[in-house]
């Protein structure tokens, strides 16, 4: 017997107690937790909480609950968010100058799951409407609609971001319709690019490149940090491959604080699956602008290397993506998959043997709580290093 609807004016979003946190993940294990057993699905999640990227509070777990029973463990949806930290510029008046360039809260989002016998009411699409409430700083939202009551409270650890993204595999519009007042206003997509080479059989020498292991890519993501501040503050303020000709803002998560080092973790965690002498990247030791990181991605099989971040030039690329093909090779992956290069790479990839297509899975959306509209805003460093 199917349940009946409850009026929204009588839900909340909460910060969920760990019993919810939990049962949330209980419910999501039949869908996401592949070859891993329930135990090892539970024992990665709560490893996962103790990382860089999630610890001191940025991971948070939140239910969509009845306001008068928040802790309950039959609440109707939950989702996760990471709070991040990112960077906003905004595009000169000259030309002459750079970029303003601001660091800046923002958050991913992450395992929206509402339970079979409480869909097709609406509960999930709500829930992401109030997310915005959590979020955000409310100076920068509408007024919050009557009819679903009063806001949910604010939390200490949540709220002041400027943006925020997520991946979805439900299409573009049940997200872009969760927007903070109601219809419209949500996420939008970008970007949803990938790039496939077959490994092949080439080998060559390693003369010339410096292979990393998880612990040295630490180092490498600091200093991408500091290339990519200064890539946003040299941005050309139009350009054809932009989503808008004349964008109000260029935004991107930073790879630093684990952001980008946990896709490793969660991706082999409780699997016999190791790379090749441990390395998961690689740079040039004459060009210190070219370099590559990456994870695994082992379901379905066949294993796929997905490349998280990736810095070349036209010049320095094939031989980049050579390393990179090798280093899947050598691990016994036959494919290798780079999310959204630019244009001028893209060029040069169909000449290695790449193949570019739009994916119709993992959309990266974005929305923005800054000045303007989300449409007026370019997602910068699109890649799967962002990927929460």
């Amino acid at each position: 017997m199917a349940e009946p609807k409850i009026d929204f004016a009588s839900l909340s979003l909460f910060r969920a107690t760990p019993a919810q946190t939990e049962e949330s993940r209980r419910r999501t294990f039949p869908q996401w937790g592949g070859t891993l057993s329930l135990t090892d699905y539970l024992a990665r999640d709560a490893m996962m909480e103790l990382g860089e990227h999630s610890k001191d509070g940025k991971w948070i777990t939140w239910v969509l609950a009845p306001r008068d029973d928040p802790t309950t463990l039959d609440f109707m949806s939950a989702c996760e968010t990471y709070k991040r930290t990112g960077l906003v510029a905004y595009p000169s008046s000259s030309p002459s100058e750079p970029n303003s360039v601001h660091e800046a809260t923002c958050y991913g989002v992450a395992c929206v799951f509402t339970p079979p016998s409480k869909r097709g009411r609406g509960y999930a699409n709500h829930m992401m409407s109030l997310l915005h409430w959590v979020n955000a700083s409310r100076a920068n939202l509408p007024e919050f609609p009557e009819a679903w009551g009063t806001p949910p409270e604010e939390v200490a650890d949540a709220g002041g971001g400027l943006f925020s993204v997520l991946y979805s595999d439900v299409g573009e519009e049940f997200y872009r319709s969760a927007g903070p007042g109601g219809k419209g206003g949500g996420w939008e997509k970008r970007g949803a690019i990938s790039t496939i080479w077959e490994v092949g059989t080439e080998e060559g020498d390693d003369e010339g490149w410096n292979w990393l292991t998880e612990e040295q890519l630490n180092g490498l993501w600091e200093r991408d940090a500091v290339r990519i501040r200064k890539e946003l503050a040299n941005m050309p303020t139009s350009e054809s491959s932009y989503k808008v000709e004349r964008p109000a803002a260029f935004a991107t998560y930073l790879p630093t604080d684990g952001v980008c080092g946990f896709h490793i973790t969660k991706s082999t965690f409780a699997s016999n699956f190791s790379m090749a002498d441990g390395f998961w990247g690689v740079e040039s030791t004459s060009d210190p602008g070219t370099y590559a990181s990456w994870s695994v991605d082992l379901r379905p099989p066949p294993a796929t290397l997905i490349v998280t971040r990736l810095c070349a030039s036209e010049e320095t690329f094939p031989g980049l993506i050579a390393k990179i093909k090798q280093a899947a090779r050598r691990s016994g992956i036959g494919k290798v998959e780079v999310w959204n290069l630019r244009v001028g790479l893209k060029e040069v990839a169909e000449k290695t043997g790449g193949r570019t297509f739009i994916r119709n899975e993992h959309l990266p959306q974005i929305v923005w709580y800054g000045p303007g509209t989300t449409g007026d805003v370019e997602w910068a460093c699109n890649e799967k290093f962002c990927w929460c």
